[in-house]
């Protein structure tokens, strides 16, 4: 299963073009509504909220993980690659 995390929902853009790509391929979307914008956050929060959206598509297996939020990615991408 493709899993795909994002702080809202402008992930969804390249979610359903994944959708249209790749018809075949079960997918998982993840918006995290109650933390957004994540922008705003201190960066600590923004790995720990991070992190436990990737667990939680790794209960479900999924692989690859698509982290489809900017701040997200800048901040916590290089310690979910260390520890995933």
């Amino acid at each position: 299963m493709i899993g795909f995390f994002d702080s809202g929902v402008g992930g969804l853009s390249i979610f359903k073009e994944v959708l249209r790509l790749l018809p075949d391929h079960s997918t998982t979307y993840v918006g995290d509504q109650e933390q957004v914008p994540y922008v705003s956050r201190p960066h600590t929060e923004v790995r720990n909220f991070t992190t436990e959206a990737v667990r939680f598509l790794l209960q479900y297996d999924a692989d690859p993980i698509v982290i489809a939020c900017n701040t997200a990615s800048s901040v916590a991408l290089p310690e979910l690659r260390r520890v995933f």
